[in-house]
């Protein structure tokens, strides 16, 4: 297992993922609408989003991630009043991580949040290996280049949320709520309120 460095692309919100590994982790590339409108509010759909839309993401738990420096920088937004937390800095508009909730052992750190990001295919193929599934690809968005880039390969490939994956995320949701997993959390305090609004 491994740890990886967090940042910011500015420095200014620093952390570290623990025991990373393709058995702790899980590498999706997400396609779905919310995905792509976190972008375009964060005004970094250039460089957050692949060329058909998709986010590179990795899905661990929060006990996972420690923030060391700046961490009265992190804001959160949900797109909608029943919609996920994402976590963003206020500094450089850096996705910080998804989360359903605080008492879900369930943290997604965007790539661009992932240190070594400008090695992306380095860091993230050799410790977490391929990706493992590509969702939601009923939102794809057509490439506007000639000739088209070639499509980010994955293992399994649905137009949705796939039921396999639905039920390994709740299993594993499960399991790691029984062994404590969803804490210490880096993104809520300890009553289970927001860090910062």
């Amino acid at each position: 297992m491994t740890d990886i460095p967090l940042k910011c692309t500015c420095g200014e919100v620093k952390g570290i993922a623990r025991n990373i590994s393709p058995h702790t982790a899980r590498r999706v590339i997400c396609y779905c609408q919310d995905c792509q409108d976190f972008a375009r509010k964060l005004d970094r759909a250039d460089d957050i989003l692949n060329a058909f839309g998709g986010t590179d993401i990795i899905q661990i738990t929060p006990s996972q991630v420690e923030i060391t420096l700046g961490k009265d920088r992190l804001r959160y937004l949900k797109l909608s009043e029943k919609g996920i937390y994402r976590w963003y800095t206020d500094c450089c508009k850096t996705p910080a991580g998804n989360m359903i909730g605080p008492k879900f052992p369930f943290l997604g750190v965007v790539h661009n949040f992932i240190a070594q990001n400008d090695a992306p295919n380095d860091i993230r193929g050799k410790i977490l290996g391929p990706v493992r599934y590509s969702i939601m690809e009923k939102d794809i968005i057509k490439p506007l280049v000639t000739p088209p880039p070639e499509m980010p390969r994955a293992e399994h490939s649905a137009d949705k949320f796939p039921l396999g994956l639905m039920i390994k995320i709740f299993t594993r949701l499960f399991l790691d709520t029984l062994s404590g997993k969803n804490k210490p959390n880096p993104y809520f305090k300890p009553d289970g309120t927001p860090i910062s609004e």
